[in-house]
């Protein structure tokens, strides 16, 4: 008898120890392929890069299988929510278009719905959604991904609602089919998973322990994708810092770093970069390769010591500011963005006026700010707090209006300069103005003609945003 649910368990996605992860080859069961012949799919995404990358994955065994990509979701034949679960906010939006999808399933009663991520990875999620979310067929969790097509193999075969949610550390997979979004850029994972546990954060449940890649395999995709024409990539780990250290070999993130960029594909950017892990051999390979792009995103989350001791952050505010003083110095023209948390269970007037002045003394190019969102089963959930809710969006809109104001001060060196621009495309807003990003991550809007995707263009600067530059193409 076929096992329908397998259910997560947060006390198992604490677990951690210090051996080596599986490495695991896919191979796409040859009873999965044309099981999608004459249908569609439609792929919704939340979250962060590395859900965007799961979803390229998801995509990869689709089309393996033999669906094609719908252009809207009404006329899928399965529809996949890739959820995040850092923040409330973005659980009851998930939870919302949950919802909406039931006016589909009734037009179309054999349309398969499946819901991933890392909401699928909490225990009360998942058990909210089998109570309330009937129109939900597959339930699966970051470490299942790779189980979609016999999940979507059985629920065709028995019409019966499929969960299959491992809550483990974790191992790696390679070979695994994948479809990119972009032409021009690619998502590059060179580990999975995260053991720094900040109290407040859940992705340690979510996504497993650290683990590394192999290098050759990094590389060889690497390889690939300049064979294949792409102009970016974007190295991608909760933790990326921390590299290597779960292989215990002597190599380091700084060493891939470095031999990513004898590949010469033109530009490298990294995601994301924790204070604890910033050391010289990184610093260095930054400093000696022109296509690894001058933008460094380093999450500060609190100005305050005592604050970050609470959130389990691992560096006090002033090993934080003497570290982003030491890369301001040997980094020069780099543009600089963070991550800040306000709210913080009991953070008080003078814990917040010191995340304030950090701003001040970092100058940052940009940060993305939040209100503290509780996380059921994370240590910071069963802390007191008696901050109330006004204060802390007081709190978030002088932070936001500092942030703009550093924004701005530094975009203005960029006023009629010419820059690099990676062009993806035209704008969202205006069909006749075109969109990318330069070496600096600063998005550029410009006019011009004969720009397609992916080419890298050179573009005047005539006009300076907070958080965006205009200007216009330069004819060579």
């Amino acid at each position: 008898m076929k096992k329908d649910y397998i259910l997560p368990s947060l006390s198992d996605a604490r677990k951690r120890n210090k051996e080596l992860s599986a490495k695991l080859s896919f191979s796409l069961d040859e009873k999965y392929r044309g099981l999608g012949e004459g249908k569609t799919y439609y792929i919704v995404t939340h979250g962060c890069q590395a859900n965007q990358r799961d979803s390229e994955t998801m995509a990869g065994l689709l089309d393996a299988m033999g669906y094609k990509m719908a252009e809207e979701e009404k006329d899928a034949d399965i529809i996949l929510i890739n959820t995040c679960a850092v923040r409330q906010g973005a659980e009851e939006k998930v939870l919302g278009e949950i919802g909406a999808l039931k006016r589909y399933k009734k037009e179309n009663p054999d349309m398969i719905i499946g819901i991933g991520g890392c909401m699928a990875q909490e225990e009360k999620t998942v058990n909210l959604i089998m109570e309330k979310y009937r129109q939900v067929d597959i339930i699966f969790g970051t470490h299942n991904i790779t189980s979609l097509p016999k999940l979507i193999y059985d629920v065709l075969s028995d019409k019966k609602r499929k969960v299959e949610v491992f809550s483990k550390m974790g191992e790696i997979i390679e070979s695994v089919p994948v479809t990119r979004f972009m032409s021009h850029k690619a998502w590059v994972n060179i580990m999975y998973g995260c053991d720094k546990f900040c109290s407040y954060c859940i992705v340690p449940y979510t996504r497993g322990k650290e683990r590394s890649r192999d290098k050759d395999d990094i590389i060889a995709e690497v390889e690939e994708l300049v064979r294949q024409g792409y102009k970016e990539v974007c190295l991608l780990g909760q933790n990326v810092n921390a590299y290597g250290k779960d292989l215990h070999i002597d190599y380091t993130f700084g060493n891939l770093l470095a031999d990513v960029a004898k590949t010469n594909i033109p530009r490298i950017r990294f995601m994301t970069s924790h204070p604890w892990d910033f050391d010289d051999t990184m610093i260095e390979a930054i400093k000696n390769n022109k296509n690894i792009m001058p933008y460094i995103h380093l999450p500060i989350q609190s100005g305050n010591s005592e604050i970050l001791r609470k959130m389990n952050r691992r560096y006090s505010r002033e090993e934080y500011l003497a570290l982003f003083d030491k890369l301001k110095r040997e980094l020069p023209g780099f543009s600089f963005t963070t991550d800040i948390i306000v709210g913080f269970p009991n953070e008080s007037d003078e814990a917040f006026e010191d995340t304030l002045s950090a701003v001040k003394h970092c100058e940052y190019d940009n940060a993305f700010t939040f209100i503290y969102s509780k996380r059921e089963g994370t240590p910071a959930a069963a802390m007191e707090d008696a901050i109330d809710q006004k204060t802390k969006e007081e709190r978030l809109q002088r932070l936001n209006e500092l942030v703009a104001f550093y924004a701005n001060k530094n975009n203005q060196r960029f006023k009629d300069q010419v820059v690099e621009v990676l062009v993806d495309g035209l704008s969202k807003r205006n069909a006749k103005v075109y969109s990318g990003y330069t070496p600096e991550n600063k998005l550029v809007n410009f006019t011009g003609e004969g720009v397609k995707t992916g080419d890298i263009v050179k573009v005047k600067i005539t006009q300076v945003m907070s958080f965006s530059l205009n200007g216009e193409l330069v004819e060579e």
